[in-house]
Order: C-alpha cells, then sequence, then structure tokens
C-alpha cells in the first residue's frame, strides 16, 4: 500500500499564512492554514486586490499537492551520465561540484560556453541573483527562460511601441470597460478569476460586450457575444483591417496621435497596401458581414480593452501581432484611461517578475536595455562587477541548439522542464545527453529533464519558499512559507548565491530575499529620472517607469508584511500618475510612442499532402504546465484524465481514426498517441492537442516533440500555434483500465497514461495480440497471486470483454476491465467502489456486469471539479427540475459555485439537455 510522505509535523495551534498562488499570472491571494496531521487547508484570500477571495479549481486544490512523494529531498550527483544512477551527495559536494564545473569550463572556453535556463516558477529574489550572476559576473548574457515560450512577443511587442515593457492595464479596468475582445485566450480556462470577474462585469451592465477572436471554440466562446473563428496565423491582416478601418470612418484621435505618437503614417500606407475587408474576412476564414461586424462594434465602443494570450504570443509573427493590437489603440487614443488599452495576460506567476529583473536573455535589470552602453554602465556600476555581458545571449531555442552543437558546455536548468515544454523536444535531449556539465534545480527527483542531469539540487517549493511575484497587472505580492524546508532543500536564491561565492565572485552574501528585493528596488530607483520633471536631460539618468524605490529600506518585518502593491511606486510618488501613460508620455527618448508597421505574412510551415493538418497546442482547464504539481491529485484528473486530440469529425473520417479511439499526431519533428475527441469547437483542417502529459504520465504523449520549433525573428518565441501534422489510427486489439490501491507495471502495454485517484491510481490502456488466459494476464498484472480466493472475474470470449476485481476482506483493492472497444464502462462508479469499506453483493453483481445496479450510482465524467459534481447529476438535474440557467444548476447541485471555470459547460448542457427533450 502507497503511504504518502507528509512535511515535519505542524505547530499545534494552526497558524494561517497570506500568500499567492503559484499558478497563473492572475497573482491570486491565498490564505494557507497548515495542521499537525499534515493537511492544508487552502482559501482565497478576501483582502487581495486580485481575486477578492475567489480561487478557481487548481488553486483550491493547492493543499491537495504538498507531500513530499517524488520531491527531491537532498543532493544528488550522476558521474556516467544519462541513465546511470543518481548518488546522494552533500551540499558542499554538489555545490563544489558545480561551481568547479562552470569555472572550468569558462576558464577554457570564455563565458558563453556556459548558460542558465530558467523560469516564471521562479520568485523575483531568485531571478535577480541569478541574472546578476551570468551578466555580471560571468559576463555572459546566456540566461534564457521558460517565459520565453509564452510572452517574450508581448515584451517586444511592448519595447517597439512604448519604449519600455509596459502593460497599461489593470484588472479594474476589466469591470469598467464596455468591450473586452480577447484575442487568443481561453480564459475561462487559463485565467478563471480574471474571467469572473469579467463576466460578473457583465452582468451588472448587460450592455457591456464580450468579443473572443480564436481558431477554437474554446469554453470562453459560450460566454461571448460574438466568436470570429480565424484561421490560426491571421490576426495582422485582422487587425491591419480594423486600423484602416478606424482611419476610414474617422476614428483617428487627431491630437493624442499628433501630440503623443510617431509613425502613424507610415504604418496606416504599410496597412493600406493589404487587400480590402472583403479580402481580410477570407484570409481569417470568416464571413465578410461577421468581420464588418466586429469593425464597427469596435469602432463604435470607445472603452475597449484587447486583452490577448498565447495564441497571439506563440507564433512566428507573434511580435507584430501584437503591434497590430496596440496600433489600433494608438490611432484612437485608446490607452491610458479607464477602461481601455491593450492588455498582455502573463501565463505564469512570475512572468512578470523575471521581466523587471532581466530574465530573458537579451534584457538587462530594471528595464535597461543590454545593447545600450549607458545602460550597461549603469547595471554595472550598481551592482560593482567585474564585467557586464555586452550582447544578447542565447534565447531558448537557439540556446539548446548551442548545446547540442557544443558551444554550450555547461548549463543550469531550474524549475523548469524543458524536455516536455520545448518545441522539438527529442532534440532538447540530444541536446542535453551531449552537454558536458547538466544541472539541475527542482523540487521534483524524477523529471523528463532530471533524467539528464548530472547534479540535481533540491530546491524550496511553494508554501516552503519565500519572496515575490508580480502578477499581469503589474502588483507585486509576497509569497509567504508557511512549511518548513523538508529535507535539505533550499532557496533557489541561496543555492545560485552559494555557486557564485564558490566561483570566487563578491558581491552575492545577501542576509534573505528581504534583502535581495531591497538591492532590487534601489537598482530600479537608481539614476532613473522617468518622473523627474526635466527628464530629457541626460545628467538626469535613465528614465525608466519600473520604479519601486518607494519600497527600498524595509526591513525584515516590513517585507513580511508586505501587502500587495501596483508599481511604478518611485520614492517620490508626487510624479507619479495616476494610471500609466495618463500624462500621454512613453518609455521612447522623446516621450512618444511608436505606431509600428506591421506586413501581414503567412507561417513559415504550411500543410501540404504529407501533413494536411494544422497543430495547435495549449492548456487544458484544471492541469498546469508539466504536472508535477498538478498530476499529484486527484481532484484535477477527474474533467480530462488523458491527453487527447480534438479534431473535426470529418477529419477524423478521412484520416481512418474514430472518436474515443487512439491516434497518432505525426509532424516533421516527431510523433505521440493521444485519444480522439470531436470537442464541437475545432475547423476542419485542424487539430488541437494539450501540452501537460510527460513521460512520468504516459507512454507517449509529448506534445513538445511535435511542435515546430521555427520562432518569431524579434521575439524568438517559438510556433507553438501551427505546426504541419498528420493523423493515423493507433492499432490496438483491445483497450482498457486498471483501478488498484497498488502500484502497477504497466510498461509492457503498447499505450497507457497513468491518472491518480482519491484511494487508487487508475491506468488507461490499450494492447496488441492474442491473450490466450486473460485471468492469469489480469493477476500478473495487479500482482495478485494464483491461489487468492477473492477474485471476481467475468470473460466473454465471443464478445472478447474481460472483467475483474482483487477484494481483501470485502473491500476491493483493483479492478481491470477490457474490451475491444474503446467505450469502456463508467470510471466515476468504479472510483466510489474505493470508498467504501465492503463491498456489497449488489456492487460485485455490478462489476461483473459492467454497470451499476442502483439508480443514480453513475455520476459520470466530472464537469465541476471544484465539488466533483458530474456530468449525469447535472443533466439529471437540468431535466427534472427544468433547470434553464446556470445559477439555477448551481443552486441545485452546487457546480460553478466556486471559481466558475466549469459554467460554459454547464450552460452547453443545459442547451443540449433542452434539445434532447424537445426531440
Amino acid at each position: 500500500m502507497t503511504v504518502i510522505a507528509i512535511h515535519p509535523v505542524q505547530p499545534s495551534i494552526p497558524h494561517t499564512t497570506r500568500t499567492t498562488c503559484p499558478y497563473c499570472g492572475v497573482g491570486c491571494g491565498v490564505r494557507a492554514t497548515p495542521h499537525p496531521d499534515g493537511r492544508v487547508d487552502i482559501a482565497g484570500d478576501e483582502l487581495h486586490p486580485s481575486n477578492f477571495g475567489r480561487l478557481c479549481v487548481k488553486g483550491s486544490a493547492l493543499g491537495e499537492t504538498l507531500d513530499l512523494d517524488g520531491r527531491l529531498l537532498q543532493p544528488k550527483r550522476r558521474d556516467e551520465g544519462p541513465g546511470s544512477a543518481l548518488q546522494a551527495v552533500s551540499w558542499d559536494e554538489a555545490l563544489t561540484a558545480t561551481a568547479e564545473g562552470f569555472r572550468r569550463i569558462i576558464d577554457t572556453h570564455g563565458p558563453d560556453s556556459v548558460a542558465l535556463y530558467v523560469s516564471g516558477q521562479l520568485l523575483t529574489e531568485d531571478y535577480y541573483v541569478a541574472n546578476k550572476l551570468m551578466k555580471g559576473y560571468v559576463g555572459s548574457a546566456n540566461i534564457d527562460t521558460n517565459s520565453r515560450l509564452c510572452m517574450s512577443s508581448a515584451v517586444a511587442g511592448h519595447k517597439r511601441a512604448f519604449g519600455e515593457d509596459l502593460v497599461p492595464v489593470d484588472y479594474t479596468d476589466l469591470e469598467q470597460t464596455d468591450l473586452i475582445v480577447l484575442v487568443g485566450s481561453n480564459t475561462a480556462w487559463c485565467h478563471p478569476i480574471l474571467f469572473q470577474r469579467m463576466t460578473a462585469a457583465r452582468e451588472a451592465r448587460p450592455n457591456m460586450k464580450l468579443v473572443v477572436i480564436d481558431p477554437r471554440r474554446t469554453a470562453t466562446c459560450e460566454m461571448a457575444d460574438m466568436h470570429l473563428p480565424v484561421k490560426p496565423g491571421t490576426d495582422v491582416w485582422l487587425f491591419n483591417g480594423l486600423l484602416r478601418f478606424l482611419a476610414r470612418e474617422g476614428l483617428t484621435d487627431a491630437k493624442f496621435v499628433d501630440q503623443h505618437t510617431h509613425g502613424m503614417d507610415e504604418t496606416l500606407t504599410a496597412a493600406a497596401g493589404e487587400a480590402d475587408s472583403v479580402d481580410v474576412a477570407r484570409r481569417c476564414g470568416i464571413e465578410h458581414q461577421a468581420l464588418l461586424d466586429f469593425y464597427r462594434l469596435f469602432a463604435k465602443t470607445e472603452r475597449v480593452i484587447t486583452a490577448f494570450s498565447m495564441g497571439v504570443n506563440q507564433s512566428s509573427a507573434g511580435t507584430d501581432k501584437v503591434n497590430s493590437i496596440i496600433n489600433c489603440h494608438l490611432l484612437t487614443g485608446r490607452i491610458g484611461r479607464a477602461g481601455m488599452g491593450p492588455f498582455s495576460i502573463t501565463g505564469q506567476p512570475n512572468a512578470m517578475g523575471g521581466r523587471e529583473v532581466g530574465g530573458l536573455a537579451n534584457m538587462l535589470a530594471s528595464h535597461m536595455d543590454l545593447d545600450k552602453p549607458a545602460h550597461r554602465e549603469l547595471v554595472q556600476g550598481f551592482w560593482q562587477s567585474p564585467s557586464i555581458a555586452d550582447k544578447p545571449g542565447l534565447k531558448a531555442v537557439d540556446l539548446f541548439e548551442a548545446i547540442e552543437a557544443g558551444r554550450v558546455k555547461a548549463v543550469w536548468i531550474m524549475a523548469t522542464n524543458p524536455v516536455i515544454s520545448m518545441p522539438d523536444a527529442d532534440q532538447v535531449k540530444r541536446a542535453l545527453s551531449k552537454c558536458e556539465l547538466v544541472v539541475c534545480s527542482d523540487i521534483v527527483e524524477n523529471t523528463d529533464t532530471s533524467a539528464f542531469a548530472h547534479i540535481l539540487l533540491p530546491a524550496l517549493g511553494w508554501g516552503e519558499k519565500d519572496g515575490t511575484v508580480t502578477n499581469s497587472e503589474r502588483r507585486i505580492s509576497r509569497q509567504r512559507a508557511f512549511l518548513p524546508a523538508p529535507g535539505e532543500a533550499r532557496a533557489d536564491w541561496r543555492i545560485i548565491s552559494d555557486v557564485a561565492k564558490r566561483m570566487g565572485y563578491d558581491g552575492f552574501d545577501f542576509t534573505g530575499p528581504a534583502d535581495i528585493f531591497d538591492e532590487h528596488a534601489r537598482l530600479s530607483a537608481h539614476a532613473n529620472s522617468a518622473f523627474v520633471a526635466d527628464d530629457a536631460n541626460p545628467s538626469k539618468g535613465i528614465a525608466r517607469r519600473f520604479d519601486i524605490g518607494a519600497l527600498t529600506g524595509m526591513s525584515p518585518a516590513s517585507f513580511d508584511a508586505m501587502k500587495p502593491v501596483q508599481w511604478p511606486l518611485p520614492a517620490d510618488a508626487s510624479h507619479t500618475p495616476i494610471r500609466l501613460f495618463s500624462d500621454g508620455r512613453f518609455s521612447h527618448p522623446d516621450g512618444r510612442a511608436r505606431f509600428v508597421p506591421t506586413h501581414p505574412r503567412a507561417p513559415v510551415n504550411s500543410a501540404d499532402e504529407d501533413f494536411p493538418l494544422l497543430l495547435n497546442s495549449g492548456r487544458v482547464r484544471d492541469q498546469w504546465h508539466t504536472m508535477t504539481r498538478t498530476g499529484k491529485t486527484a481532484r484535477l484528473s477527474e474533467h480530462i484524465a488523458e491527453s487527447f486530440v480534438d479534431m473535426h469529425p470529418q477529419d477524423a473520417l478521412m484520416h481512418g481514426v474514430r472518436e474515443g479511439g487512439l491516434a497518432r499526431i505525426s509532424t516533421k519533428w516527431g510523433a505521440m498517441v493521444a485519444r480522439v475527441r470531436h470537442g464541437g469547437g475545432i475547423a476542419r483542417g485542424q487539430l488541437f492537442v494539450p501540452i501537460h502529459w510527460t513521460a512520468q504520465f504516459a507512454s507517449d504523449a509529448r506534445v513538445g516533440a511535435l511542435v515546430n520549433p521555427v520562432v518569431d525573428p524579434v521575439s524568438g518565441e517559438p510556433e507553438f500555434k501551427h505546426t504541419p501534422a498528420r493523423v493515423d489510427e493507433f492499432r490496438a486489439d483491445w483497450y482498457g483500465f486498471v483501478l488498484s490501491r497498488e502500484h502497477i507495471d504497466a510498461d509492457k502495454l503498447a499505450h497507457w497514461t497513468r491518472v491518480p485517484g482519491r484511494q487508487f491510481t487508475r491506468v488507461e490502456f490499450a494492447g496488441r495480440g492474442v491473450v490466450e488466459d486473460r485471468s492469469a494476464w489480469a493477476r500478473e498484472l495487479l500482482g495478485v497471486d494464483a491461489a487468492h480466493l477473492d477474485w471476481l472475474d467475468y470473460e466473454d470470449n465471443t464478445a472478447g470483454v474481460y472483467r475483474a476485481a482483487h477484494v481483501v476482506d470485502g473491500k476491493v483493492i483493483a479492478c481491470v476491465f477490457v474490451s475491444p472497444r474503446p467505450d469502456l464502462p463508467s470510471r466515476s462508479w468504479l472510483a466510489s467502489l474505493f470508498d467504501k469499506t465492503e463491498l456489497e453483493e449488489t456492487d460485485r453483481i455490478g462489476i461483473l456486469v459492467g454497470q451499476p445496479m442502483r439508480k443514480g450510482a453513475d455520476t459520470g465524467p466530472t464537469v465541476c471539479s471544484c465539488f466533483g459534481v458530474g456530468r449525469n447529476t447535472i443533466c439529471d438535474a437540468i431535466r427534472q427540475r427544468n433547470l434553464t440557467t446556470p445559477s439555477a444548476v448551481t443552486a441545485c447541485v452546487k457546480a460553478g459555485g466556486n471559481c466558475g471555470s466549469c459554467i460554459p459547460e454547464i450552460k452547453r448542457l443545459i442547451a443540449e439537455t433542452v434539445v434532447e427533450q424537445a426531440a
């Protein structure tokens, strides 16, 4: 029986700690209360201005992810390369080996022969120390981050337009606007609390409109007034067309444009060189009338927010997409005022904090530019460092190509899993297998990436580490520790500092996160002239709107008590505008924003005869990144348990695959296997596959191995949304699943996915060949002795069906179901049997028959993960009580009553049930 390891016992009197959620960029406040038995109660923080007490299902389930199973709890070293055994070593040995390895390679091959690859999961203090080490002491800018994969196009677009990476919108604007345009953002699933704020505002002001621009009909579209299902890669055509329409309709804010911008004429000329609105609609794959309806709605609505996310950024034209959006707001002066502006919604909890400290390979700390000598001189002088990087470093894709080529010989990977998350991920495998020195700092021992590490360094996880994060609206919040450090785990900033000191560098004698934050805040204010009246005078320093000088000088106690605050926060707040750009001043030297001409271009790789479909990758509602955290909790796996490929039914028919069956998805870069489904929201010629599944959870479901490695030429962000692909049947002779309280070794099966359960582990599988003795096969799979007496099984050789259960003292230990068809019995009903201390006779009969004997026992697939409400329960309530609204369903069965991310699905179930009853 599996025993779950927990943190050391907490004090007998529970104490509640206010902290910040570690998931998406919304930055929700959390109240965490640990108990002596290892439980941690999680609730939303009513005082936090991001969420006012609400949490999505991932945030609500944080307490279920804090056990120590699978944790890396002591430093380890592997001397023989990938595949060899790891040996536990002391911290001194691990730190010395890391420092000496980096020092030797730098001394032999130069500073650009080493690199750091970091993460938006790091706290700002960790990010700051890592950036300082590489750029100011090693003297190389070879430090990049997995944030390159999600928001670097937004950064590049902001810098081109505004002169600095600045997000001018905050969350309150979403509640004051009259029109929200969501572009490439399934906000209902990926940023649920932000979406709740939008929908609540619409309920309060019914005239407020929501438009979704997305190739897929996602859950977000269920709540929209208008959905434009544009072809992938056509956003620039769409927004250039909008720019021309606005100019033609006389909606240019001539005063704003004349006084506060440059480049309008060139940009309009570039946009005018494209086709008319009829051709724009054709290129975008939407009806011309729908296009005009959107343009007219945007034109007549003064207060407009255009919010964009990965569907815009993750593109080989991502930066141009961002600027084509910003251009429309500059032309109409819809920026710097309440309820309007372009809004980049970040994906990670501290992507913004990483940007503040220069975490990208082409940036310097405190929003300064690596390519400007005066900026480099200012940062180096402040750090008093021996050197400063004088050219951009390698961006993520280029970095791993340089590792494979042998130009980068040592890499330190922190809090990220690039063997899963990078495009062309098998290339990352090849690169790491050749690398002379691979160091991984992580909280998990076994990841797809750590398998290639020579040195593993145990880091602190959420609930154990202490510092700050910055959310999508520039709000700095505290992440506070409420659990003791497990085993020998240490804070990332401390690990980095200890290695730096062993490499012979001064400047890393930090006493704690408060000390680091203070240095970060002082650098933000150092020679910063952004809020000085005569900031055109070069002697006043370098102007940048990122300034948190008001937060310098805090004691550790003051830092610990710091409330969420939004920057800019200069020491002298008398010149600080209420909101960014409200004074019409931008961060270019002349204070003016820039229109950026954007020329539409098709994605680099197009569908062809060999790869006729287009693969789009993204997130699902209840999982996060590579599932090292969310994969621990059964609740978050009940909505979507397996990787899938969503495709149009006609495409499935043409490619010989069927819903519920398995398919092999192939591209020029790799292949994977996933369950076929028809979600109803995808156009012909397109595929969608989620990003989350790894080798720890499935035999062959790494979508990163398939993804096109082409990048945006400005931002370096990869093309995750447009990879030519094909789909073929994954032949299986039989399908099945196991629910077991014991570990199941599934490696002999043709395909498998491991799913956490509340009292068991579930394995979905497919197999090939003829099994002569199914009972013997099942006993071997479950590890049951042949002499065990309480073994229930049923076999229909004609139908190819087999069912069995292992029972001990009346309690079900495991069950296995096999069929030649993928439509197997309900897992939710069988899962409920594991909660019983003793099976009833009707339960035993049900197992053999393959369905519950009692009405209502099968609640169906989970719809509401917050309250564990299944589809059958919801549909029964709709039928029996004639429910017509999601709020009525919530009042009846609670579904949708917490985070609200299931409300679009409830809305669809209501519509489907009404149609069913009418028929």
